[in-house]
């Protein structure tokens, strides 16, 4: 909607009546998308008071949680077509009813199945609605449509509201009980529904494009992959991998819907995920990227939990005030990126090089000061450099994905394998690894220290049971010490070679107008209805 806003003059919402006064309307559309982004089917700092009172696992929960980022992964190879197709005020009536009744059903039942079916909708919709938001305000944060400035507030508002959304979950869990975090948001939703009931008008487009051409088959079938993915990574461990048919089915199943999908998109015009975005040179360095930087940093899912609970002692509500030195690392390493990568363009080696100097910073901190006297306090220096460094490999290559010289209708699918790999990837595989390798090197060293303790004389007051209660305590530590120092070695070695490698290219991803994709999209659908006629004679 770029051409109705007056591109030489101030910036205008039109779809905000005029008594709303100009400078507040893209705050308007700001409020809507924190709502968006705390809203969701489940949320997944409330996992351990959930399992306390239902008959889900932690694994369950987590399943449903992660299923959210499936769908909002997804979603991104049609959002465009969604865009043109609903205005704004439907758009977000139509997914704050879905974010609500998710969040009723989340509440209320315990079947895993619909669990994992709700968060999947709810997190289609929640990046429908954000999209929504953030493309209407698009030109009002960069007026030449630069998208490594607009990321930069994309990623802001999504990690921010990631740890802002823990916390609020947890002293809502403290105050009273995890369930009344879904009815606080229901309540947020409802007043947003009202809001744009009552402020946002039914402003359509010259043309509303139909929903034609899309291959949802494809869709389907992706959406099955990575679920299938998720379940093997979070289930893993407790089915015993590929000893259990859980696990084994799953595999199968994954690889059956991927092979499907990769055959279909030989021959179809419009795949859901065409060979062309999976071979594109910067979507294939993104993913390898994201691969190795975000299992760098898994330990924030397998080790921070235990550490902070299990040696350090502390209880729900310090250990998510953690998320607070997240956030200020998000923060700054958000208005860097801004300074350096987006307005000043320096290099992508360059930005990259400063992500894995600050990774190896925070694996490096644990590694040499991880102990039982570790005061809160001196928890924010990693926390900080971890927030700093996720959000600006997350800016940079998602940056590199808009410049990579995809045709605008094969651009959304590199999102979608964007998404897929740097946000369930990087919160499922990593973790997976890591959580397997600290189960094998915690049995070595516990039985190592618990030999030891064997060949110690007990006195008459010492018991059995009293020194396994120190040896697990110990052999954790002693663990989660010696594998920070195996990614510690494996993220030194990353740098050195992002420091010799050539990398000149510098930031120049511009987004092209709204009216010229409306024109793309619309020659998209009269071709695909001629071949429907033509296919119907």
């Amino acid at each position: 909607m770029g051409e109705w806003h007056g591109p030489s003059g101030p910036f205008d919402i039109p779809d905000v009546p005029g008594f709303i006064p100009r400078r507040l309307k893209p705050w308007l559309f700001i409020f809507f998308v924190i709502i968006i982004q705390f809203s969701g089917g489940l949320y997944l700092a409330a996992a351990s008071d959930m399992v306390g009172t239902t008959a889900l696992m932690q694994e369950d929960i987590l399943m449903a949680g992660y299923a959210q980022l499936v769908g909002m992964s997804i979603n991104f190879a049609v959002m465009f077509r969604l865009k043109f197709r609903f205005s704004n005020r439907v758009g977000l009536l139509i997914c704050g009813s879905v974010l609500i009744a998710a969040n009723v059903l989340t509440a209320c039942t315990d079947s895993v199945p619909l669990l994992v079916l709700t968060c999947f909708i709810a997190g289609w919709c929640r990046m429908w609605a954000t999209f929504i938001c953030n493309s209407t305000i698009q030109l009002w944060l960069t007026p030449v449509r630069d998208m490594s400035i607009f990321f930069c507030f994309v990623y802001l508002l999504v990690d921010g509201a990631i740890q802002l959304s823990g916390v609020l979950t947890v002293y809502t869990a403290f105050f009273s009980q995890w369930e009344y975090m879904h009815f606080l948001m229901i309540g947020l939703l409802a007043l947003m529904m009202l809001l744009v009931l009552l402020l946002v008008k039914p402003v359509k487009g010259p043309m509303q494009i139909p929903l034609l051409g899309i291959d949802w088959i494809g869709a389907g079938l992706w959406s099955v992959v990575m679920l299938c993915f998720t379940f093997i990574c979070v289930y893993g461990n407790y089915y015993d991998w590929w000893e259990s048919e859980e696990i084994c089915g799953a595999t199968l199943l994954g690889i059956l819907c991927a092979a499907i999908n990769l055959w279909r998109a030989t021959f179809l015009h419009h795949p859901y995920i065409s060979l062309e975005a999976m071979r594109n040179r910067n979507v294939v360095r993104a993913t390898f990227i994201y691969l190795i930087f975000f299992t760098l940093l898994a330990t924030e899912h397998v080790f921070e939990h235990s550490y902070a609970q299990a040696i350090l002692g502390f209880d729900e509500t310090n250990m998510i005030d953690l998320n607070l030195y997240v956030l200020a690392g998000i923060v700054v390493g958000v208005i860097f990126t801004y300074f350096t990568f987006a307005l000043r363009k320096w290099r992508y080696k360059t930005m990259t090089a400063i992500g894995f100097a600050l990774a190896t910073g925070y694996l490096a901190y644990f590694y040499f000061l991880i102990d039982y006297g570790v005061e809160k306090q001196m928890l924010f220096l990693p926390l900080f450099m971890r927030g700093a460094a996720s959000v600006i490999i997350s800016i940079v290559y998602l940056t590199s994905i808009v410049q990579s010289g995809l045709h605008f209708f094969v651009f959304p699918q590199a999102l979608t394998i964007n998404g897929f790999t740097g946000a369930v990837m990087g919160a499922t595989l990593g973790p997976a690894l890591i959580g397997e390798l600290l189960r094998h090197v915690m049995a070595r060293n516990a039985s190592q220290l618990s030999a030891a303790f064997t060949r110690v004389n007990l006195t008459e007051h010492t018991s059995i049971g009293s020194l396994q209660g120190l040896v697990q305590p110990h052999a954790l530590l002693v663990s989660m010490k010696e594998i920070y120092g195996l990614l510690l070695i494996i993220a030194v070695l990353a740098l050195v070679v992002i420091a010799v490698s050539y990398g000149p290219i510098r930031p120049q991803a511009i987004m092209p107008k709204w009216r010229t994709i409306r024109r793309l999209l619309r020659h998209q659908v009269r071709e695909q209805s001629k071949r429907s006629e033509i296919a119907t004679q």
